[in-house]
């Protein structure tokens, strides 16, 4: 069963969104249905006169798996924003708790943060990235430099609100040879990731950040890369590691993945992952791969959370930079005293 659909223009120059009417040439369109419990698309061109939709790859078709986030992100809905020519782009955040929780909170899921779209330059898939006004609500930073990150290491990053935060790291490794070889059965991310989880080590990686962590790491959720050799050629992995985000049992603690399109001979594997409390959006190769976790930590909370970048891997990564900030709080107005209704 389908849900929630939706169909748009993307400009093929990759740099603003484009009106939902837009039908020249240089526009591709993008067909999205929220189904098994994924936000999952397809690109094509449209052709109006015919009504008629061609596909560059259908649904899940010889291998296809494109989706806005490979986590817990579903039912979204894009708009364009005509001010600042973009699309933007908003989803459901479920629980990942019981509904007997549900209750005793007396609310269920939330909004995630709007994100804005274009399509790749290579025009085979979108990205995604948080809009800019979400950088407006940082303060403290802390911020390093060609940091080396040895094998079995974890380093703290310290000096902001890990609860709420913005974190921005980019990594790199000048010993891709030593990398894993892929094997050939490997074609299913989530269940890669599943089995080989953060703790499990290998060549290169796993290695990223650790959110949301109680200062012994019994609780963590883990966002990380691992890096493989094929046919000369290298694969990067990207997790999202729950298995250890809760001391509580009832949450369910997923284990998500995804492969992403970077060539790390080129260019840096890069991570941002916005952070707040129970959520955790992570955004790799600049949005190429996004995966988001809900989690609910009893230890990591508040001021008792801590933030860890790490290398699980036997040789070296480096750190070419990393940007964390903290997060400024919402500003809730209570409306528990109702007005009485006025009689004329």
């Amino acid at each position: 069963m389908w849900e929630c659909p939706d169909f748009y223009p993307v400009s093929i120059d990759g740099k603003n969104g484009v009106d939902t009417s837009s039908l020249d040439k240089f526009t591709k369109h993008v067909l999205k249905a929220s189904f098994d419990s994924s936000d999952h698309y397809v690109l094509g061109n449209y052709t109006a006169v015919t009504d008629n939709f061609s596909v560059d790859t259908d649904f899940l078709d010889n291998g296809s798996d494109l989706r806005y986030d490979y986590g817990n992100f579903y039912a979204s809905k894009t708009f364009f924003d005509s001010a600042k020519k973009r699309r933007i782009l908003w989803a459901w955040i479920q629980e990942s708790d019981s509904t007997t929780d549900d209750i005793k909170k007396d609310w269920s899921g939330l909004q995630s943060f709007p994100r804005s779209i274009l399509l790749s330059k290579t025009g085979k898939q979108l990205i995604q990235w948080p809009v800019e006004e979400i950088e407006k609500q940082r303060t403290v930073n802390v911020s390093f430099k060609n940091k080396e990150l040895k094998g079995g290491s974890v380093l703290e990053i310290s000096g902001i609100t890990a609860s709420q935060a913005d974190v921005e790291v980019s990594f790199n490794s000048s010993n891709l040879k030593e990398a894993d070889l892929l094997d050939p059965s490997w074609v299913d991310p989530q269940l890669l990731c599943s089995q080989k989880t953060a703790s499990v080590g290998g060549n290169i990686g796993p290695f990223g950040i650790l959110a949301l962590a109680s200062k012994d790491l019994t609780e963590q959720t883990s966002i990380f890369f691992r890096v493989f050799r094929r046919n000369d050629k290298y694969v990067v992995l990207m997790c999202s590691d729950q298995s250890r985000s809760s001391l509580e049992e009832g949450p369910k603690k997923t284990i998500y993945g995804a492969f992403i399109d970077i060539d790390p001979l080129n260019e840096m594997i890069s991570l941002r992952s916005l952070i707040d409390h129970s959520i955790v959006e992570s955004f790799g190769g600049e949005g190429r791969a996004c995966i988001t976790a809900r989690v609910y930590p009893k230890l990591a909370i508040d001021n008792q959370a801590y933030l860890y970048a790490f290398n699980n891997g036997t040789f070296d990564v480096n750190i070419s930079t990393l940007n964390a900030w903290s997060m400024k709080k919402a500003h809730i107005v209570s409306f528990t005293k109702r007005r009485k209704p006025h009689l004329n």
